[in-house]
C-alpha cells in the first residue's frame, strides 16, 4: 500500500531555512508526479508545489515562488522541499502528496498524502 512519511520540520526564525523530506513506498515513485501541500492553523489545505517524474519545470504557488525548491531522488524514492527565507506565514503542517495535485484539489478527500510535518516560523 502507498506510504508517504514526511520529516524535517521544526521551529525556525524568520529568514531561516528548512529542508523537508518525504520517503515514499508502495508505488512506482520514479514514474509518479509528486506534490507538497500545507495547512496553516484554521486555514484550508493549500497547494505548494508539484514536480513531475520527467524533466519539466516544477510549479510553485506564488506565495513560495523564488524561496522554495522542490526536488526528488528517484533512486531512493524521496521527495524534498528546500525552504529558504522563511516567513511567519509559512507556519503550517506540510504534507507530501502522490500525484500532480492541482491547487483546487488540495483539500479534496481523494488526495493521497502523508501524516505531515510541522513547520513553525517565528
Amino acid at each position: 500500500h502507498v506510504q508517504l512519511v514526511e520529516s524535517g520540520g521544526g521551529s525556525v526564525q524568520a529568514g531561516g531555512s528548512l529542508k523537508l523530506s518525504c520517503v515514499a513506498s508502495g508505488f512506482d515513485f520514479s514514474r509518479c508526479a509528486m506534490s507538497w501541500l500545507r495547512q496553516a492553523p484554521g486555514q484550508a489545505m493549500e497547494w505548494v508545489s508539484t514536480i513531475y517524474w520527467y524533466g519539466s519545470r516544477p510549479s510553485y504557488a506564488d506565495s513560495v515562488k523564488g524561496r522554495f525548491t522542490i526536488s526528488r531522488n528517484n533512486f531512493e524514492d524521496v521527495l524534498y522541499l528546500q525552504m529558504n527565507s522563511l516567513k511567519p506565514e509559512d507556519t503550517a503542517v506540510y504534507y507530501c502528496a502522490k500525484g500532480a495535485v492541482k491547487p483546487h484539489q488540495a483539500a479534496g478527500s481523494g488526495v493521497v498524502r502523508g501524516q505531515g510535518t510541522q513547520v513553525t516560523v517565528s
